[in-house]
């Protein structure tokens, strides 16, 4: 016998374990169908784009979003770098992409955004190597689980998701520029809506719930890259956002147990894949609908609108500034 909300039940009893049956098949059921209903309005992109002689960069490419979006990239033909920090895991899915794709233009160089050491590395390899740079898609990110500093001291999520970007924008723009037209594409995410940006704690030292700061990275993003559009016009590089959707990227794999438990049944229940993820990605690094537009913020292929938050000029410059001053730029780098 077991006692549950005070009524004691026999676990043995047949009714009892029909109705549990039951619930759990009504369960698998209502989960199907959401997955069903994730597909059904996932924005897939289907555009005939053709990228031959498109060079594109795509940071932390080697899993997840970041390797549906390379893969789709070489299947029109486009030469891909793909920019990870783990080179064995990254080479084999260069590998694989190129067996996938029949595209043999996909190489990959080492990248860590939470080393601003790397980041200058990695920049003045690609401005030695590349004559042109078409589309710089900003899609690696982390969330961490323990608050923690890089050797550069600052806080690792926002270092690898905000500052990182921000340093390896600066160091790679004359080379956008020269290439224009070419495109600016973050990968941000609706979890903004949840996060508050403190410029007063930009940097935090300590947190109640460090992976909160993946939130506030995500809101800096758009902010971020809502400034850089502005700072950009009439150069011929435009800078767009986007949210790829709720995605079983991995991304959540340092949350530590128990709640990781309840995070991977969420995950399998109403994640969509990274193929599904990738499409709005895909759709704002090369569609000919968006030759010129900028400052925008996507998702499942089409435009939406922002908070207040991400309009706010005083909030911009002042990320600005601090992301300056954070992200390691000296004077003698490229100014945007």
């Amino acid at each position: 016998m077991l006692q549950i909300l005070g009524v004691n039940v026999d676990l043995y009893d047949p009714i009892f374990q029909a109705v549990l049956i039951l619930a759990l098949l009504s369960f698998l059921v209502a989960c199907s169908l959401l997955k069903f209903f994730a597909y059904l309005t996932c924005g897939f992109y289907r555009g005939p784009e053709d990228m031959n002689g498109k060079v594109v960069i795509i940071t932390g490419a080697n899993g997840g979003i970041g390797y549906e979006t390379s893969k789709e990239l070489a299947r029109r033909g486009a030469t891909v770098i793909m920019a990870c920090r783990n080179l064995a895991t990254a080479s084999k899915a260069r590998d694989d992409i190129v067996r996938l794709t029949k595209n043999d233009k996909v190489s990959v160089k080492k990248l860590d955004l939470s080393s601003q050491s790397s980041i200058r590395e990695f920049a003045a390899d690609i401005n030695k190597t590349c004559s042109r740079l078409d589309v710089l898609i900003h899609n690696a990110g982390t969330a961490e689980w323990n608050l923690s500093k890089t050797q550069d001291n600052v806080e690792t999520t926002m270092a690898t998701n905000h500052f990182g970007p921000f340093l390896l924008t600066h160091l790679l723009i004359d080379l956008l520029k020269k290439s224009e037209p070419s495109r600016i594409v973050v990968v941000a995410s609706e979890l903004y809506r949840l996060a508050s940006l403190n410029l007063d704690n930009i940097n935090p030292t300590s947190s109640m719930f460090p992976a909160y700061l993946y939130y506030v990275s995500k809101y800096a993003n758009i902010v971020f890259t809502m400034e850089l559009a502005k700072r950009l016009e009439l150069t011929g590089v435009t800078a767009n956002c986007l949210h790829p959707g709720l995605i079983d990227s991995g991304i959540w794999r340092n949350v530590a147990p128990p709640l990781s438990w309840g995070l991977r049944l969420i995950i399998w229940a109403f994640f969509k894949t990274p193929e599904q993820g990738c499409q709005t990605t895909v759709f704002c690094a090369v569609s000919e609908e968006l030759e010129g537009v900028t400052g925008r913020y996507f998702m499942d292929c089409a435009e939406r609108g922002v908070s207040s938050g991400c309009k706010s000029e005083d909030k911009a410059k002042k990320l600005w500034e601090l992301s300056e001053s954070l992200a390691g730029l000296k004077p003698t780098d490229p100014k945007i």
